[in-house]
C-alpha cells in the first residue's frame, strides 16, 4: 500500500475503540486492525459476564438470609446452573453485540489479520504492508496459562472459556486469589461448587492493608476454603487433577487459572523499533502521553501492562488516540487510582495504598460495618474500611476496605482524593439517615479525631450520638 495513512489502531478492544473514536473525530485517514474475535474483553469475557454470574450466584445465596427476615421455605429453593449460564451468555452477547456497533461502518477502514511492526511506521499483515505518521498498539492481553497445564486441556478453565461451560463440575480448584480469582471462587461456591482456592500472593484481591485483609478472611472462610503464601502445582489425577500448595492436596474435576493476564505483544514486532525492551519483552511507555520512547508510536490499555481496567484503558485510548493526531504532544494527568472487587462485601482500593505510604506521616480511621444501622437492617452487617490522611495536613490519601457498597462509597472518596479535600472538608458533607454512607463517616470521623481540632461550631465537628439506630 503506497498511501500513507494518519494513523494504524491496532487492536479493538476498549482502548483501541477508544483511540479510534479520537482519530475519527480528527481523520478519515486511518485503518484498524484486529487479531481474534471483536466485542472487547470486557464486554465478552470479563467485567461484564462476570458480573451476571456474580449477581445469580448473590442472589441464590441471599435465601440464607430469609429466616431473619421472617420468610420461611428457603430450605426448598434450588438453582438451575445451565439456566444460569444461559443467561450469562445471553447477557454477554447483547454487550458484545453493542460494542461492534463501533467498527460495524469502517467497510475498508477496518481489518481481521494479525499485524507486525516492520518500523515504526509501517505494520504488515500477511504479504500487504501498510504505512503511517502514527501507530497506536491497543492489542490488548490474555490469561496467563502456564505452559505445564495446557497438557491437562479442557480441564484448565480461564475467564476465556469459563462462560462456555454448559454447566459447572462439582468440584473446582481456582489458583489466583486477586480481583478476578475472588470473584469467580465466590461465586462459584454460591452456586454450589465445591471450591476450593490457592494464591501465592499473602494477601487477598489485591489488598495490601492487613487489617482489611484480615477482615475479609474472616469472611470468606465461611464460604470456601482457600489456601495462601505458597505457589500451586498441579498434576494428573485418576478423576481429575490433584493440585498441590504445601502441605495442602486437593483433586478437582476443574482448575481455574486466576493468575493474571498477560500483554498481547508477542511476534508484534516491537523488537524492531530500536528501543530497549525489559524483561518481559515490553519498551518504555510515557503513562501521561503514552508514547513508545520517542517514537511515533503509543501503547494504550492492557497491552502495555500497567492497569487491566476498563476505565483505565478508555482513557489511554483516548489519550493515545488525542496524541496520534496532535502536532504536539500533550500530557494527560492521571486519574485517582480505583481498584474495585466485586465479591461480597464489596473490595475497594482507592487513591493510594497502605503498603505505598509513609506511616510516620500517616494517621488511620476505621469503621466496622458488623453494627452498622442500615447494614444491620438489610442483613448486610459486615466487614472493615480503614482510611488514611496525611498527619500534618488532614488531606485524604487513600482507603482500602470490604464492606456492602463499597462500589459506591470508593467513587466518593476517589472525588475527595482527586479534589484533595481533608476529612474536616469531608465531613461538612451531609450524611442522609439511614444509608451505609454513615459508615464512611464513621472512618472520618475516627481520623478527625486523630487530627488537630478545628473550630467546634464548625458543621465538621458535628460529633456522633453513640447510638447505632442514629449513626
Amino acid at each position: 500500500m503506497d498511501k500513507t495513512l494518519d494513523v494504524i489502531i491496532i487492536g479493538a478492544g476498549s482502548a483501541g475503540l477508544a483511540a479510534l473514536r479520537e482519530v475519527h473525530k480528527r481523520s478519515e485517514s486511518f485503518l484498524l486492525i484486529n487479531d481474534g474475535a471483536y466485542g472487547t474483553t470486557c464486554a465478552r469475557v470479563g467485567c461484564m459476564p462476570s458480573k451476571a454470574l456474580i449477581e445469580a450466584a448473590n442472589a441464590f445465596h441471599r435465601r440464607h438470609s430469609f429466616d431473619a427476615f421472617g420468610i420461611r421455605g428457603a430450605a426448598a429453593l434450588s438453582v438451575d446452573v445451565p439456566a444460569v449460564l444461559r443467561r450469562v451468555r445471553a447477557l454477554r452477547d447483547d454487550f458484545v453485540a453493542g460494542t461492534l456497533a463501533a467498527t460495524d461502518e469502517l467497510g475498508e477502514r477496518s481489518l481481521a489479520g494479525r499485524a507486525r511492526l516492520l518500523d515504526a511506521q509501517t505494520v504488515a499483515v500477511g504479504e500487504r504492508r501498510y504505512h503511517a505518521r502514527r501507530i497506536v498498539i491497543a492489542s490488548g492481553s490474555q490469561p496467563v496459562i502456564p505452559d505445564a497445564w495446557r497438557a491437562f486441556g479442557d480441564r484448565i478453565v480461564t475467564t476465556d472459556t469459563l462462560f462456555e461451560l454448559e454447566t459447572l463440575p462439582r468440584r473446582m480448584a481456582v489458583v489466583g486469589l486477586g480481583a478476578i480469582g475472588i470473584e469467580i471462587a465466590q461465586a462459584l461456591s454460591r452456586l454450589g461448587v465445591e471450591v476450593t482456592g490457592f494464591g501465592a500472593n499473602p494477601r487477598l484481591a489485591g489488598l495490601s492493608d492487613e487489617a482489611v485483609d484480615l477482615a475479609l478472611r474472616e469472611l470468606l472462610d465461611k464460604e470456601f476454603a482457600f489456601h495462601t503464601s505458597a505457589s500451586a502445582e498441579l498434576s494428573p489425577a485418576a478423576d481429575g487433577i490433584e493440585v498441590r500448595s504445601g502441605a495442602v492436596r486437593v483433586v478437582a474435576d476443574q482448575v481455574i487459572a486466576a493468575i493474571g493476564r498477560r500483554p498481547n505483544v508477542a511476534g508484534l514486532g516491537l523488537e524492531t523499533l530500536g528501543v530497549e525492551l525489559d524483561a518481559r519483552g515490553m519498551p518504555p511507555v510515557n503513562p501521561n502521553t503514552l508514547q513508545i520512547a520517542d517514537l511515533p508510536i503509543f501503547l494504550a490499555g492492557d497491552a502495555n501492562g500497567r492497569a487491566a481496567l476498563l476505565h483505565e484503558a478508555a482513557d489511554e485510548g483516548h489519550i493515545a488516540g488525542i496524541n496520534a493526531m496532535a502536532t504536539e504532544l500533550r500530557c494527560f494527568r492521571r486519574r485517582t487510582p480505583l481498584a474495585i472487587v466485586f465479591a461480597d462485601p464489596n473490595v475497594a482500593v482507592v487513591g493510594q495504598r497502605f503498603a505505598d505510604l509513609d506511616a510516620a506521616q500517616l494517621v488511620i480511621g476505621q469503621a466496622s460495618f458488623k453494627r452498622q444501622g442500615r447494614a444491620r437492617t438489610a442483613q448486610h452487617n459486615k466487614g472493615l474500611m480503614r482510611l488514611y490522611a496525611d498527619r500534618n495536613s488532614g488531606r485524604l490519601l487513600g482507603g482500602e476496605m470490604c464492606v456492602p457498597a463499597g462500589e459506591h462509597m470508593a467513587h466518593v472518596l476517589a472525588l475527595a482524593i482527586e479534589r484533595e479535600l481533608s476529612v474536616q472538608e469531608l465531613l461538612r458533607l451531609p450524611f442522609y439517615h439511614p444509608v451505609l454512607e454513615e459508615g464512611m463517616r464513621g472512618a472520618l470521623r475516627d481520623l478527625s479525631a486523630q487530627l488537630p481540632a478545628g473550630s467546634d461550631s464548625d458543621l465538621a465537628s458535628c460529633g456522633a450520638y453513640k447510638v447505632e439506630a442514629l449513626d
